[in-house]
């Protein structure tokens, strides 16, 4: 497990993983406060051995001018409460498709704004910390979960974020970390969908690799832009936002047959109008459904063909997507081309990736953290 290693990457150095540790290295592993963190597109979430665990929306706002400041009594706002005043606030959602915005390989954007991207993700990580309240002189270790095709430079921005808050960090594939954490080591595979990616990585009893991983870009935020396109093609005079289609999504969102009527307000001419958007809530939630069958037939069909039918048997659903109503029982009955299957949603979905990133910081060695102080 080296820091090439596509699932367990430490702070980027030359030393050995394998290198005795010091007893000083010992002691700080054995005495730090271990942190698990999934800083998703959507939301993030952050699980302390200490016990607290917390949740936000992936939003950071600063005050446009002197009178937002005085008025929101703030000089930054995270989550919702940032949300709920962005027309007051320059915000920025600085995680897309899992990973910091601008830290992508083929990445246009202006070097201006990949810089205030990783200043805000940098907030939010320290926003996070200071949610679970770690005292002043605590060391912290934190493992931290990113998509399953995440490349070097992704994960380079992620630890880059954290300097300055945390005194070593271990980057590890998200799905790998839902897996740790249910102590689903053989035979599973685990399919983690986000509101950037959806990722699916199969486990046999090791520490999965490249070949063992997808990372899908349809995910919660490609149904939101989709529900946004068929309630604007069905009630063009309807004034919505993605952010209105994505509060649907997780209020109603499904893909299963049996479901009532969903209606909701919609402005039109500044007008509250009762919408039915059952159908579109359906078609939208649906999209994900056949780009993640056909990866579980990939995944499943490139296995060992005496494990493949375990495989196929022990599929887990987890992260937001994994509440969309029905999407279980949809993939279950379309693995039926494949042999069959069976697909259960991981308890407690939203902190799966967290907790189990935590369960990793707890069982990894001295010689697997690398400083960053």
């Amino acid at each position: 497990m080296s820091t090439a290693d596509p699932n367990v990457t430490a702070n980027q150095t030359t030393a050995s993983p394998y290198q005795t540790p010091t007893e000083q290295d010992r002691g700080l592993v054995e005495n730090a406060l271990l942190l698990g963190i999934d800083l998703g597109t959507s939301r993030s979430a952050i699980v302390s051995m200490h016990g607290p665990r917390k949740c936000v929306e992936s939003f950071v706002g600063w005050p446009k001018d002197t009178i937002s400041r005085k008025h929101l009594k703030s000089d930054i706002l995270f989550g919702k409460a940032a949300l709920d005043n962005r027309l007051a606030l320059d915000l920025y959602r600085p995680l897309e498709k899992g990973v910091i915005k601008g830290t992508h390989d083929n990445t246009d954007t202006p070097a201006e704004e990949q810089a205030k991207n990783l200043e805000a993700a940098a907030e939010l990580l320290r926003h996070l910390i200071t949610l679970v309240e770690p005292t002043r002189d605590e060391v912290l270790f934190g493992v931290i979960g990113v998509p399953a095709e995440a490349s070097d430079k992704n994960k380079q921005g992620i630890i880059d974020a954290t300097r300055g808050m945390l005194d070593s960090v271990m980057i590890v594939s998200e799905p790998f970390t839902v897996a740790y954490g249910l102590e689903r080591f053989n035979d599973v595979l685990v399919i983690d969908i986000g509101a950037g990616t959806t990722d699916l990585c199969r486990m046999h009893g090791t520490i999965p690799s490249s070949d063992d991983q997808i990372s899908l870009e349809i995910a919660g935020d490609a149904i939101d832009q989709k529900l946004y396109e068929l309630i604007k093609n069905s009630s063009p005079q309807a004034q919505i936002t993605v952010n209105m289609c994505k509060q649907f999504k997780e209020q109603y969102g499904f893909v299963s047959n049996q479901v009532g009527k969903i209606e909701v307000l919609i402005p039109v001419d500044g007008k509250p109008v009762m919408h039915e958007i059952t159908s579109e809530i359906k078609q939208a939630c649906s999209i994900i459904v056949h780009p993640i069958l056909d990866a579980i037939h990939r995944l499943v069909s490139s296995f060992d063909p005496e494990f493949q039918e375990r495989l196929r048997n022990n599929i887990i659903l987890s992260g937001g997507g994994g509440l969309l109503g029905g999407l279980n029982k949809q993939i279950k009955d379309g693995l039926k081309e494949l042999g069959g299957g069976h697909v259960t949603v991981a308890e407690d979905p939203l902190f799966a990736g967290a907790s189990g990133a935590l369960q990793l910081a707890a069982d990894m060695p001295a010689e697997y953290w690398q400083q960053l102080r």
